[in-house]
């Protein structure tokens, strides 16, 4: 590997993320930028609701923003439209890495393919194992004694895209769905800008993620963050 890509690239890694609901991870993201410890860029927002927070962290930051909710009539935007408008949005951004942090509509194998850039998914679970919802209920129902959330390339495959990385925690007795959920969040908060880094660095190369040309020093991916909390 290069010294070029150990050291990080000269320009800033320019993200769109897409947003359904509070934006955490989101601010985790515009806290590391504002503070210059991630050389990124983010250059939009898009939500597919009006009322998500995220809007107002993105706004705030002074972060452009594409709010596609509802159409002229007020009917609540169908997927066809919402894509529309958020390839047309993304296509003018031009970023880098597409965020998908906290999404909750399932986009199309058309629109997933035709993106001018990588997109990754925040998965709260371990995948392959418990893809789609409510994984802190069913790992718990499964007796599981692990859990934690992934990183992963976006397919037209529900959460079924090539694992980046993952941050894994023991779940306790006492755990609950809520006290898991929480759990998680932090190791969201930690694993998301951790991998960012790592793309932005050339240590994960998203065309390739399984690529054979990685350096024997690298384990293989996924790479694991193990959490204490």
């Amino acid at each position: 590997m290069s010294d070029s890509h150990m050291k990080g690239n000269h320009k800033p890694l320019r993200i769109a993320v897409l947003v359904s609901g509070n934006g955490s991870n989101l601010q985790v993201l515009i806290d590391a930028m504002q503070a210059g410890v991630l050389p990124i860029e983010i250059v939009g927002v898009i939500s597919n609701r009006e009322d998500a927070y995220a809007v107002t962290r993105a706004k705030e930051a002074s972060i452009p923003v594409a709010v596609l909710s509802h159409v002229a009539s007020g009917k609540r935007m169908g997927i066809k439209t919402f894509e529309t408008h958020a390839s047309a949005q993304l296509t003018t951004w031009q970023p880098d890495l597409i965020v998908l942090a906290g999404f909750m509509r399932v986009l199309s194998a058309e629109f997933i393919d035709n993106m001018p850039a990588p997109m990754i998914n925040l998965h709260p679970d371990l995948l392959p194992a418990y893809k789609g919802l409510d994984t802190h209920q069913r790992v718990i129902q499964a007796g599981e004694r692990y859990h934690g959330c992934s990183l992963h390339i976006v397919t037209a495959e529900l959460d079924a895209g090539a694992v980046l990385t993952q941050a894994l925690l023991e779940i306790n007795p006492k755990d609950t769905a809520v006290s898991l959920q929480v759990r998680v969040q932090k190791g969201e908060h930690q694993l998301l800008p951790w991998t960012i880094l790592l793309i932005a660095n050339g240590i994960i190369d998203l065309n390739h993620p399984h690529n054979d040309a990685v350096p024997s020093y690298l384990p293989a991916l996924p790479l694991k963050l193990w959490l204490n909390n």
